[in-house]
């Protein structure tokens, strides 16, 4: 079928670096075959046949039950957004202004160094007002307008918890389970567990927007939309806000999609070739995304193009949709995508971080995410979506009721705290109208009902129809999940 091939040094260097572990690995699996082979030559054939054509075509697991959700949309709030001022309403705080946080709440509790050498640690209420929403009764910030007329749609967790303190790592066990880089996020895992639902789409799209305050923009590293050890296909493709949407989505001159065609028919053939040679299965992740490419150039231009929404959609979203970048205009583009088949759809909104000018920051924040919230959840419900779209809304931690620095009525600021924050789910088989978990007067500490990351992450799977125990991948000899070794559990006081 093939010419004759001699392999490139490289390719036999493959051989020549593998470890014992490869090598002893390899040869069992040899020496079963051929017990097979002599036993059963027919089944031994067949068998061989069926997990050849498995791995090579990279296909999904599929559900171990009937999902709730299909498809997500993750709203990451990157920096920490401040519990206390959104969803966490503490009364008995305004008693408390200016009073030193009580040892009995913090109890000796780990701080970061921004706020480890304060003298003092003033307690700073909430500067915003808060009323109850919905048959919930669900408190909401004035800061939230919009959010509070949807209450009765979203699930809220006032009780999710970390151990990690600082951004990078904190940001990493959020998106993937552990507060090490390297590992697969969840965008990774649904698409490796659930595959694709159009073959020329991405399977799972980044957008990161653009707030309208940067004063203070974390740095978002694309190591947390990698698949790590995972195949490479599942790994998140970020679009662009200004330019073309995907690097080299367009020919370059003098190339026509006939040459384009041709030139990727022979680069099959070659890595075809490779293949058989060496059998990597890295080599056919890269045909598929070399063909899954050449889908894209016609298909996204139409996705990003919004030339055709009604006006009515922009007064849903607010204004900003129009313009390229701007969180309503990614949550537009979300929608339109998970229209289109995409399966998981992660946009990140920077600057939550407010470690000073709560009162400059925090309303433009909100602003920037308020309206386009509520669009994107009515406008799913309008389309009869929101059933089988699971959409998150969250930061990496929370934030603490005791001011950083100076602290006066009018302005203050607040460190990281990992203890407790604040989520939401809304749609996908969540229970609108239900408020989980409870935090102390001070919004410290946990008081009822902890849900830690692992728990979100095995509620979420569960949504989508995964057993997040028999979720795993095989990777340096360990069956790897999202969800760790530590004991988790699917919290399912959040499951309709």
């Amino acid at each position: 079928m093939f010419p004759e091939f001699n392999p490139h040094p490289i390719f036999k260097d493959y051989v020549r670096y593998e470890t014992r572990r490869q090598f002893f690995r390899r040869g069992a699996s040899l020496m079963g075959a051929a017990a097979l082979g002599m036993l059963a030559p027919g089944l031994a054939k067949g068998a061989e046949k069926v997990a050849s054509l498995s791995h090579a075509k990279n296909q999904p697991i599929g559900p171990h039950f009937a999902p709730r959700a299909k498809r997500v949309i993750y709203l990451h709030m990157v920096g920490g957004p401040p519990q206390m001022d959104l969803y966490d309403y503490k009364p008995a705080m305004g008693e408390y202004y200016d009073k030193d946080l009580p040892e009995s709440i913090r109890m000796g509790q780990r701080l970061t160094t921004m706020t480890s050498g304060q003298a003092r640690f003033p307690i700073a209420p909430s500067k915003y007002k808060f009323q109850q929403h919905g048959k919930s009764g669900m408190w909401v910030s004035e800061l939230l307008p919009w959010t509070s007329k949807m209450v009765d749609d979203m699930c809220f967790i006032r009780s999710m918890h970390t151990e990690a303190i600082n951004h990078e790592p904190a940001i990493c066990y959020m998106q993937t389970g552990n507060q090490i880089t390297g590992r697969p996020c969840l965008g990774s895992w649904v698409s490796y567990g659930l595959g694709s639902m159009n073959s020329s789409l991405p399977t799972f799209v980044v957008l990161v927007a653009k707030p309208t305050n940067t004063e203070q923009v974390q740095a978002i590293s694309g190591r947390l939309w990698s698949s790590g050890y995972l195949p490479g296909q599942h790994a998140g493709v970020s679009f662009r806000s200004a330019g073309d949407p995907i690097l080299y989505i367009n020919n370059p001159n003098g190339v026509d999609a006939k040459v384009r065609r041709s030139m990727l028919d022979g680069l099959k053939a070659l890595n075809e070739m490779n293949y058989h040679d060496v059998g990597d299965p890295e080599t056919h992740t890269r045909i598929n995304q070399y063909e899954l490419a050449f889908r894209m150039q016609a298909s996204v231009p139409e996705l990003t193009d919004m030339s055709g929404e009604p006006e009515s959609v922009y007064q849903l979203y607010g204004n900003e949709a129009k313009k390229p970048g701007t969180f309503a205009n990614t949550a537009l583009l979300a929608r339109r995508m998970v229209e289109r088949g995409v399966r998981f759809v992660q946009i990140y909104h920077n600057n939550w971080d407010t470690h000073a000018n709560v009162s400059g920051r925090l309303p433009m924040q909100c602003k920037d995410v308020d309206q386009p919230c509520y669009g994107l959840i009515q406008d799913l419900k309008q389309r009869g979506m929101l059933d089988d779209t699971l959409v998150i809304w969250g930061g990496e931690f929370g934030r603490t009721i005791y001011s950083q620095g100076g602290l006066s009525k009018d302005n203050y600021g607040r460190d990281h705290h990992p203890r407790c924050f604040t989520m939401w789910m809304a749609g996908g088989g969540s229970k609108g109208g239900t408020i989980y978990g409870e935090t102390d007067d001070f919004s410290y500490n946990i008081v009822k009902d902890p849900v830690h990351i692992h728990d979100f992450h095995a509620t979420a799977l569960q949504l989508l129809g995964m057993d997040h125990e028999r979720f795993t991948f095989r990777y340096q000899g360990l069956d790897q999940r999202l969800t760790g070794v530590e004991a988790s559990r699917v919290v399912r006081e959040l499951i309709a």
